[in-house]
Order: structure tokens, then C-alpha cells, then sequence
């Protein structure tokens, strides 16, 4: 069985690169009928954040990621926690010298060559100093209680890995540090508690980011040394910011919180993201998260980076919308509408109707809808449109008529205005642009409304709507 983790640091908020390697996780484990676990890796404790535990566990079950298995805590599953776990790393340390795969070091920390918790590969420079120590030298420094620390011991020779996205990569030993395994005050390093946790959890497939590509010989040899069958690689690419640099988390969209602040939804987010880097089978752009899950393979992932283009995500922000049948919309619409519409007697969940189709976010609404409680003062030569064949002076006959027609009208429903509407162009013998404009132009006093010149009549109510006409042509006979 497929069984794959998301294993983020406690050290912030979720980028969007953290976002990504979860959802991959996520499907690949989901699209196989496998397991996907979420362990909080804080063996760093200098680097842990008050809160941030919080904002991984409210990013994944807002994104829809639940994770499958782990400690029981009040009936759900918990994540696995490794400062919780770390008697076990001690143990399998212990069991690694015993093996001849680490050995005790000894040194101060100030002498090492490399901090204990670096996660990139380093070039060999400790010179194994207390590798060279007899046993009786180390039984003394133990019993003396001297502080210790235990490092890998990195054999002759070369190490060779396959990755899904990038094929086969061999490193040669000696260019491997012997790395700190378990640190002086008895925590493991991430390296370790990593191999270790995913041996023990039966992690199958391990995704991260392509940058750790030359830390994963440094897995492999932890896994041989414990004789242990070591995962499927796949090493994700880059994204990119618009300029072609590395998407940093100091950009102001890097987080899955920040874009929600901006007004995306959360199921905007996760199709995005799912493309940054993976391709479906064909050219289709939008998905549900079950229908990500349908579609995903791995083998379609991308070794070129992705670039994160926010004007793509707003585009797919006005899809979302667009899709969403007028009952779903309307609840998200409701609140905007009620801050930013106050006349009275007109029907709100006709108007997110009208809007719906027209925002890519919710805070488009408001100016699209001002014109309701108040007419912005506007140019007469709004009037004028060259494709509408609408002048100053037809536009006057026009509305003179349209006021004509208005006030008889018993029946002030969208349709029967428009039926009279049309009726009126084909009396005059006009374009039907040439009554319908100069009606929505001093309906709304907008170059653009959210809807045509019946519908705005059937918003605003008739005493509205006459009151606004007049007002029209006034401004064309002045």
C-alpha cells in the first residue's frame, strides 16, 4: 500500500511550496487507495514559532488535505510529533554505532565544521578525529560525562539514487560529510529523525522540493547502513516568482493565509497550486480536489521549475465563480452586499446574480454595484457610443419615449421592460443599442453595468428608474 507524509517544520506559515509538496502527497496517496500522515517535525527547537503548529493544521484542513493516521487525541487523529519520538532516535543511534555505521564525537560545537541541523549537503572537512579514538578513550569521556554528539560514518565509495522526475544521480562518498545524527543534548537532527520516522511509519513515497537532491545520498547510506529499503523518490521542482527568481516567502502572496486574505478560496488555491509543476492528460485547467485525486501521476510531473503568476490564479478566482450556480453564490456575496447596498427594496440575491460573472474576488463587488444607492455624477457624452450608433441627440428621443413607456407600465418585470424596449427600437426604426444604451447609461452612470437596461429598470424599482431617466434627459437637453 501506498503510504506517504507531509512532514513540514513548525517555523511559520505554509508557502506555497509547502502547500505543494502536501498536496502531492496528498493525491499521489489518495489516487492509489493509500494512507497519508502529517508528522510536525520540531527537533529544531531554535527554529520553532509560537503558533505555527496552528497554522499547518488550519492550511491542510481548509485545503481539504485530512491526514489518515496518527495519535489517538479525543477520538481523531493527531499528528506524530517527533520531540515526542525522542527516546526511539536514541535508540536507533545507538544502534547505528553499534554497527559501525556512526561513531561518538566528541568535539565542542564550535569546532565542528557544519551546524548540526543543516539540511543541505556540505563537503567533507571534519577530519574524524574521534572516529580515531580507542574504545577505552571513549568509555572514559563517557564516564567523565564530556558532552557528545553522534556522527555518520560515511563509507568509501559512491551513492547512487533514482528519482521519478530526474532518473538516476550518483554522488561520490567523499564528498559526503560525516553528519550529526543525534545532537549533544540527545535530539536528533533532521536528517536522521527523517529516515528513521519514515522507515518506522512504512513511508513508501517521499516528495520535497528539488533543492534536496543532494542531501537525499546522505538518506540512502542511513538507509543501507540499517539495511533498510529506502522510498521512492520524487524531487519536485522549483517555482518561480514572475521575475524568474526563486519564489521567496517574503513575497506577499508566498502564503496559503496571505492568498486567503486577498480573497481567493481555498478551492482556487489547491487547483493552482496542483499546477505548478504537473500537467494533466490533457489541456483542461480547472478541477475539484476528488477530480485531482481521479487525475494525478506522478510521472507527469514536471524537472522544469513553474512560475507562480498571480494574474493566472485571479483568472481561475473568476472561473470558480463563474461556475458556481446562483444559490452557492449567493452566501459568499450576501455579507459584501449588505455593507455596500443599503437602498431600500432591492433584491440582493438578484444583484450577486448580475455580479457573479463579472469578479475574480469578492471586494470587486462594491464598485461594481455603487450605482445602486447612489448615480455618480457623469459626462453626457457617455452617451455617445460609436458600436451602440448612439448619439447626443438620438439618444434624447430615446429616452424621452423609454420615460413615456415606463410610466405605463403596470408590469415592471425585467422581460416585459425589454419586450417594450425592443419595441419601441423597431418603432423608431433604430439599432436596438440605440434605445437600450442611453437607458443604461442613466440608469447606472457607468460605462459598464452588471447588467443590461431591463434588468437595471427591474432592480431599481419604476419611482427609481423614472427619477433617473428625467435626470438623463436633463443632462442631454442641457
Amino acid at each position: 500500500m501506498i503510504r506517504t507524509r507531509f512532514a513540514p517544520s513548525p517555523t511559520g506559515m505554509m508557502h506555497i511550496g509547502n502547500l505543494r509538496t502536501a498536496l502531492y502527497e496528498y493525491l499521489i496517496a489518495k489516487h492509489y487507495g493509500g494512507i497519508f500522515l502529517l508528522r510536525i517535525e520540531d527537533t529544531d527547537q531554535n527554529r520553532y514559532v509560537q503558533g505555527a503548529e496552528d497554522f499547518i493544521y488550519q492550511t491542510l484542513k481548509t485545503a481539504g488535505l485530512t491526514h489518515d493516521e496518527g495519535p489517538d487525541v479525543g477520538g481523531n487523529y493527531g499528528p506524530y510529533r517527533q520531540s515526542e519520538r525522542r527516546h526511539i532516535y536514541s535508540q536507533y543511534a545507538e544502534q547505528l554505532v553499534k554497527n559501525g555505521g556512526a561513531y561518538y564525537c566528541f568535539c565542542k560545537k564550535e569546532d565542528r565544521d557544519s551546524t548540526e541541523d543543516d539540511e543541505q549537503l556540505t563537503f567533507a572537512k571534519y577530519d574524524r578525529k574521534c572516529y580515531r579514538l580507542t574504545k577505552g578513550e571513549i568509555e572514559s569521556k563517557i564516564a567523565n560525562g564530556e558532552e557528545h554528539c553522534v556522527r555518520q560514518l560515511i563509507p568509501a565509495g559512491a551513492a547512487t539514487f533514482d528519482d521519478v522526475i530526474y532518473g538516476s544521480i550518483t554522488v561520490q562518498n567523499e564528498e559526503i560529510e560525516d553528519q550529526v545524527l543525534l545532537k549533544s543534548d540527545g535530539m536528533p537532527t533532521y536528517n536522521f529523525a527523517n529516515v528513521v520516522d519514515d522507515h518506522l511509519m512504512g513511508i513508501t513515497h517521499v516528495l520535497r522540493g528539488c533543492e534536496y537532491l543532494t542531501s537525499t545520498p546522505k538518506y540512502n547510506l542511513l538507509y543501507e547502513a540499517f539495511g533498510w529499503q529506502p522510498p521512492v523518490y520524487i524531487h519536485l521542482p522549483l517555482i518561480l516568482d514572475a521575475s524568474g527568481r526563486k519564489f521567496s516567502k517574503r513575497d506577499g502572496s508566498a502564503s496559503f493565509t496571505n492568498l486567503l486574505d486577498m480573497g481567493f478560496l481555498p478551492e482556487t488555491i489547491v487547483n493552482y497550486v496542483a499546477l505548478l509543476g504537473w500537467s494533466p492528460s490533457d489541456n483542461r485547467e480547472k478541477f475539484t480536489l476528488a477530480e485531482l485525486v481521479g487525475e494525478f501521476d506522478e510521472r507527469r510531473i514536471s524537472k522544469s521549475p513553474s512560475v507562480f503568476d498571480i494574474n493566472k490564479l485571479t483568472w481561475l478566482s473568476g472561473e470558480y465563480w463563474k461556475a458556481m450556480d446562483a444559490d452557492e453564490f449567493y452566501p459568499y456575496a450576501l455579507p459584501v452586499l449588505q455593507d455596500c447596498v443599503k437602498a431600500p427594496g432591492i433584491d440582493l440575491k438578484t444583484v450577486a446574480e448580475m455580479v457573479k460573472t463579472r469578479i475574480s474576488f469578492l471586494n470587486d463587488i462594491p464598485p461594481l454595484v455603487s450605482f445602486i444607492d447612489n448615480l455618480p455624477a457623469y459626462d453626457k457624452k457617455m452617451f455617445e457610443h460609436k458600436k451602440m450608433k448612439t448619439t447626443l441627440g438620438n439618444s434624447l428621443v430615446s429616452l424621452t419615449h423609454v420615460l413615456e413607456i415606463l410610466q405605463g407600465m403596470q408590469d415592471f418585470s425585467a422581460q416585459n421592460i425589454y419586450n417594450e424596449l425592443l419595441r419601441l427600437a423597431s418603432t423608431l426604426g433604430a439599432k436596438n443599442g440605440v434605445v437600450l444604451w442611453p437607458v443604461r447609461t442613466a440608469l447606472s452612470g457607468q460605462p459598464t453595468s452588471p447588467c443590461g437596461a431591463a434588468e437595471l429598470c427591474a432592480l431599481l424599482g419604476k419611482n427609481e428608474t423614472l427619477r433617473r431617466v428625467k435626470m438623463g434627459i436633463n443632462k442631454l437637453m442641457n
